[in-house]
């Protein structure tokens, strides 16, 4: 078996943010070779897109159908293995759906899909071709992160009690999509990103953080949904009360209206013995907090790091490692696992930390019961899947 899997993308031509971002996270760690694309809805954009980025004219394809059909009639010493959907929201369900039953594997940038019941079909599908499948939740690919997430794993916090968890972002703050501005067009046009505006762009990331680091599910919620922006279709500003399975509650807010802002997603977790703190514009440092101790300040790159941790490093201590660091975590672990399984090994824990096929359901069961909750008098909802 060669080193590297035979990636194609869909989605992400010229002109797209995300896409690119993909590609460079793919090759970080050498794992992947692009070899073919259907890189846009628009035939043409599609083919040039994927000779400017020097794949074989034969493989850069029209349409992610064509792109299916044609892959399948190739040796399978040479077809692709992986495919990346980098596409709007609406076209996320239809090309992973084809690539499960035609035998790809697939990586697939969040919200899963459209709507929680096109999640649960690409649920089923996915289980009964047993392909694997990967969500791009990209913050859970720190290192530092998975370093929260082993803290409390191993009880250093005791019984967690309360979780606050905030994506601030200022980008939507004033009516961005009548110009030309492509992402704010397609992100607040419920036609293609679905019923959740900022809940489904960034309040996604946020709920799936504060499950992934605590470990635990939200069983209840209680929403305020508002549309700040005139004349704007969805969400930009959403606060989320929640309910955790051990008792514990949460905060949760994301909006896209705070004027100023960036990226700066942030998590805070405090148990009975002690608190933690990671944001992402100081993503390589993990706040501990103690009752009767000064604050302890862990760095990405420690030798007294856990073991996921250390896995999800690649430079030494005082070398930064960022967003595309994070997110080629992701591709590299589910490259892994899936080169163990192709040899018949069986992938480590560390491998198969990457967000997957059941945090993409409940993140959809997140948008459309937050939307509920928002709309209903009684507020308090029971979170089900």
């Amino acid at each position: 078996m060669s080193k590297k899997l035979r990636l194609g993308m869909i989605g992400g031509g010229k002109g797209a943010f995300i896409g690119a971002i993909h590609r460079i996270a793919a090759q970080i760690d050498s794992e992947y070779e692009l070899v073919c694309g259907a890189f846009s809805s628009n035939p043409n954009l599609s083919i040039e897109s994927g000779k400017d980025l020097g794949l074989n004219p034969s493989r850069c394809y029209a349409s992610y159908e064509e792109l299916f059909k044609k892959e399948q009639l190739l040796p399978e010493n040479e077809r692709m293995q992986v495919v990346s959907i980098v596409t709007p929201n609406h076209v996320h369900f239809a090309p992973a759906k084809l690539a499960l039953q035609n035998g790809f594997h697939v990586i697939l940038d969040k919200p899963m899909a459209f709507s929680l019941a096109e999640a649960k079909e690409l649920k089923t599908v996915a289980e009964q071709t047993k392909q694997r499948f990967c969500l791009t939740h990209t913050y859970t690919g720190y290192p530092m992160v998975k370093e929260a997430k082993q803290q409390i794993a191993q009880n250093k916090l005791g019984t967690i009690r309360k979780i606050y968890v905030e994506y601030p972002q200022g980008w939507l703050s004033k009516y961005e999509e009548s110009g030309d501005n492509k992402q704010a067009a397609w992100r607040t046009d419920p036609s293609k990103s679905g019923m959740g505006g900022a809940l489904g762009d960034i309040g996604t990331h946020a709920f799936n953080l504060a499950e992934y680091i605590t470990g635990l599910k939200v069983t209840q919620i209680n929403a305020d949904i508002n549309t700040v922006v005139e004349g704007r279709k969805l969400d930009d500003d959403a606060t989320v009360l929640l309910k955790f399975n051990n008792g514990a509650s949460g905060i949760l807010f994301a909006t896209q209206v705070a004027a100023g802002e960036e990226n700066n997603i942030k998590v805070r977790v405090y148990g009975e013995k002690g608190g933690l703190e990671w944001q992402q514009e100081d993503a390589n440092v993990l706040l501990l907090k103690w009752p009767e101790q000064p604050c302890q300040i862990l760095k990405t790159g420690g030798g007294y790091l856990g073991n996921f941790a250390k896995h999800n490093t690649r430079t030494p201590g005082g070398h930064p490692e960022g967003y595309l660091e994070a997110f080629a975590n992701l591709y590299r672990n589910f490259a892994l696992t899936i080169k163990a399984e192709l040899n018949q090994e069986t992938p480590s824990e560390e491998m198969l930390d990457f967000t997957g096929i059941e945090d993409g359901v409940r993140g959809m069961a997140f948008i459309e019961q937050s939307i509920a909750s928002g709309k209903s008098s009684e507020k308090w909802m029971d979170f089900v899947v």
